[in-house]
């Protein structure tokens, strides 16, 4: 555990200075909250530390860091400084962006292939941060690295800043020995993230909204114009009648409308339905399988999960792992419980003296050509084949990724496209009877 100087105000406005010993400052902070006490400052006392087995992340009792509290440290300052108060907003205020953490892993895996070593590198990162909440992040890494843990033990407690493909990655890294390898993909793994997202909310966000206006004038169409028209067709008697369709889907708004607890309670149900049915072994399970099998998408996630798993393992066999402790150490960076199945089912068989490749051609996920190659690489030097096999799953995502691009545009618009001449024909087209005025012929018949 690290030692902290901490500086915090209580309710009645008295600050409290106290030197605790807490795993993690992000954990102190939660600690003196849940005390009352409302941080201002802490920091890590230099040189202070001992030597820790393990970290305890939960089930953490209040007490245990408050113990040693001091009365003698309160001092009757009820007027607080500006610069505390910048402070203590900040760090209630300031949140953890993508650029932060972009910014963080671009800037290690250039220390670490510069040579630094982790601790070097952590506090020269932390020195530098400008977001004070991530710069405590990077500090309690920093301490735990001092301590002699892992990196990836504490960004598994900050789940919410660190993925957890890249926790498992920077696992991979620092259990074979080559995290600056597993560095580079992870800062991959976030820029191809960022340039899959931006195009996804490029195409989909404009169509969303369109999507969701057509919606709105629909529904509004057909409770204010609808009957306005309805209500000129009456009062001049004509026979004249509005389209059926207008006719029925205006009843079947009425009903919703004086109904509306049902179809409320329909979908209510429905998706408290399936999340409990996903909660399940099976239907997770199922939920899975059903990504990788999804259309537009299912080919591309499953391209990224295997080609992680086999960069992982070409770290962990490069370094001299075997075939079943590299697929070990590997398989935490798919979170798939279809891919964890058919690795769990591959390690089995290297225990049985099958072959590894076989459950991989057997799921009919894999294409013959990364099936063959990992083939040709157990008979001649998997490694290099592995690493052939990478460069051509890279370009396979490339090819699959250019090919989502295409067909998901198509798809939005057809939806929007259907939606819009629904509107047309509901809404648009009594509008125009009634601007043609030929039910005033009818009407003057009568």
């Amino acid at each position: 555990m690290a030692i902290y100087v901490y500086k915090a105000m209580t309710r009645t406005g008295m600050i409290v200075r106290n030197k605790v010993e807490a795993p993690t400052k992000q954990l102190l902070i939660n600690m003196l909250k849940n005390s009352d006490l409302l941080p201002i400052s802490i920091e890590r006392a230099p040189n202070l530390q001992r030597k820790q087995a393990k970290r305890k992340k939960k089930n953490i009792d209040n007490k245990e860091y408050m113990k040693e509290f001091n009365s003698t440290d309160i001092e009757e300052n009820h007027a607080m400084t500006t610069r505390d108060k910048i402070k203590m907003y900040l760090m209630q205020t300031q949140k953890i962006t993508n650029r932060d953490l972009v910014v963080f892993t671009q800037n290690f895996y250039l220390l670490k292939k510069a040579n630094f070593n982790n601790i070097h590198a952590l506090r020269t990162l932390a020195d530098g941060a400008e977001n004070p909440v991530f710069r405590q992040i990077i500090e309690d890494i920093l301490a735990g690295v001092e301590a002699g843990e892992n990196m990836y033990t504490t960004m598994e407690y900050y789940e919410d800043v660190f993925p957890y493909i890249y926790v498992n990655m920077v696992k991979v890294g620092e259990l074979s020995g080559s995290l600056t390898n597993s560095l580079e993909q992870a800062v991959k793994y976030l820029d191809d993230t960022s340039a899959v997202n931006k195009k996804l909310r490029n195409i989909l966000i404009p169509n969303i909204v369109q999507f969701v206006l057509l919606i709105v004038m629909l529904v509004v169409g057909t409770l204010v114009a609808i009957p306005a028209i309805q209500g000129v067709y009456d009062e001049l008697g004509t026979e004249d009648t509005l389209p059926a369709i207008t006719l029925w889907f205006q009843d079947v708004m009425n009903i919703a409308i004086r109904f509306w607890y049902i179809p409320l309670a329909l979908f209510v149900g429905v998706v408290v339905a399936i999340f409990m049915y996903i909660s399940t072994p099976k239907g997770r399970y199922n939920f899975d399988h059903f990504k990788y099998k999804a259309p537009i998408f299912g080919e591309l996630i499953f391209a990224l999960d295997f080609s992680r798993l086999m960069k992982a393992m070409l770290l962990n066999l490069k370094n001299g792992m075997r075939i079943q402790e590299a697929m070990e150490v590997s398989k935490n960076v798919v979170k798939n419980r279809v891919m964890r199945s058919i690795i769990e089912t591959s390690m089995n068989n290297i225990l049985l003296g099958s072959s590894w490749i076989e459950p991989f051609e057997k799921s009919g996920l894999c294409k013959p050509m990364q099936i063959e190659m990992l083939k040709i690489g157990m008979r001649t030097d998997l490694t290099e084949m592995m690493e052939k096999l990478v460069e051509y799953m890279q370009i396979d995502i490339d090819d699959i990724m250019t090919k989502v691009m295409k067909a998901l545009p198509q798809v939005v618009y057809s939806i929007v496209g259907v939606v819009l001449i629904f509107f047309v024909i509901v809404v648009l087209v009594p509008c125009i009877q009634v601007y043609m005025g030929n039910f005033l012929f009818s009407a003057y018949l009568d």
